[in-house]
């Protein structure tokens, strides 16, 4: 999915291509407030940050997309109201808490676009809510009307990495891609770590750009990019009842070539969903599968899918074990129940650019097993390294280098094809769930 290959050895070297990648596009300012509080549910202490997007004039082109699942968080209710509205003019965001089912989450969450809106010379309706963090929990409405106007006060043109350091959970660095375009640019911002599976994940993502492309245009732009991308990838199966990607233009640049415009958002969000799966909960492996020579691009996909989400095959990937019968029973389990029908004897499975599969038999050796152990070691982010009192510590806070467990199967039925990204299963992320609140 990535059309880059970097490399780096530290993390200050990492922060600076991050610099490198976040000028604002004209017309935005962001700005962020950092304050403690303490759940209703749980009284100990906890930390929140609040962060504003804001445009200097509201704008009618906006577009946004949310999550499929059923149980939305109060942030989407209200996000899905506000594309009937006539411009935007802020986003507001806060960590820590999602507002999904929690009492009264509409309301707060409306009570908080109205202190926004007061305090930035806006309307209610004007205002985007955006939260994600831990599910059923009641936000402290209280303490982040107080923070707002730290945050109002923090707001400025230049950068948006305030904002993308803003809005990340257990994340473990901020995520910024942007493209040029023209006399214009189109900046991406992504928090993501834990329960992605997009349709949409616990997922936000921001995309800003200065580009005057109009709100109906801008929509249908969003819904093919994010098709690709986002909607193309998986770190453990679970759809978040908070995901959002919102895409703003402030107008301030002509757009002159739409197709232009088009394969420049593709390329953001495709790299930004790569950024979040290798920034996932205890990801050690991105994989990244193709699945081509399918009847349709729903089959490619969901095989790919299934590839990706397949528990067993996912651990072996993390232990460097090229244990492929895991990826054989993985594609065969989801044709068998779903499209039984499908001929698989002419399947071919590429494994790290070493065939392993021909004409749907196995083509192995001792010389390949060696090979694909390589492969896998070479794609980890980084080694396991025992717990700590029984936790695992992060053991990175910057990506070492964008190579993954590469994948190619080619059902040879067909001429359509689909790529899906995700990830290992490891320790750690479980280590992390078991702990996700405490």
């Amino acid at each position: 999915m990535s059309s880059t290959s970097l490399v780096f050895s530290s993390r200050e070297g990492h922060r600076a291509w991050l610099a490198s990648q976040a000028a604002l596009p004209a017309g935005f300012r962001v700005g962020a407030a950092r304050f403690e509080f303490t759940p209703i549910e749980v009284p100990k202490p906890a930390k929140m940050t609040l962060t504003l997007i804001a445009l200097d004039r509201p704008t009618p082109d906006f577009a946004a997309l949310f999550t499929k699942n059923a149980f939305p968080g109060a942030p989407v209710i209200i996000g899905r109201k506000r594309l009937g509205a006539p411009a935007l003019g802020a986003i507001l965001i806060n960590n820590k808490i999602s507002n999904v089912c929690a009492p009264g989450g509409v309301e707060a969450s409306e009570r908080l676009c109205a202190a926004a809106a007061q305090a930035l010379g806006l309307r209610a309706t004007e205002i985007l809510p955006s939260s994600t963090g831990v599910i059923g929990w009641r936000l402290p409405v209280e303490a982040m009307t107080a923070a707002l106007p730290q945050a109002v006060a923090a707001l400025a043109p230049g950068s948006a990495l305030p904002a993308a350091e803003g809005i990340v959970t257990t994340d473990l660095f901020p995520k910024v891609r942007s493209a040029v375009v023209g006399g214009g640019r189109i900046v991406g911002i992504a928090k993501g770590a834990g329960m992605i599976e997009p349709n949409l994940a616990t997922m936000l993502v921001y995309l800003l750009t200065d580009l005057a492309v109009p709100r109906e245009t801008l929509r249908a732009l969003l819904a093919r990019a994010v098709d690709r991308s986002f909607n193309c990838m998986s770190i453990d199966s679970d759809t978040s009842t908070s995901d959002t990607v919102a895409l703003v233009s402030s107008g301030a640049v002509p757009c002159l070539d739409l197709d232009v415009f088009e394969a420049a958002l593709a390329t953001v969000c495709c790299d930004l969903a790569e950024d979040v799966v290798r920034n996932g909960e205890g990801v050690r492996h991105v994989v990244r599968v193709t699945v081509s020579g399918a009847p349709s691009e729903r089959t490619a996909r969901a095989i790919g899918k299934a590839v990706i989400n397949a528990p067993l095959f996912k651990c072996a990937v993390a232990g460097n074990d090229p244990n492929v019968g895991r990826l054989v029973q993985a594609v065969g389990k989801y044709v068998g129940a779903n499209e039984p029908g499908l001929d698989l004897r002419r399947t071919r499975m590429v494994l790290g650019g070493i065939p392993i599969v021909q004409q749907g038999e196995f083509s192995l050796d001792p010389a390949k097993e060696n090979a694909l152990v390589s492969h896998l070691k070479q794609a980890e982010l980084y080694a396991s390294s025992p717990p700590k009192d029984g936790v695992f510590a992060p053991p990175i806070d910057f990506p070492r280098h964008e190579r993954c467990v590469e994948i190619a199967i080619d059902l040879g039925t067909g001429s359509c094809s689909a790529t899906v990204i995700g990830a290992d299963l490891t320790h750690e992320y479980v280590s992390e769930n078991a702990d996700y609140r405490s």
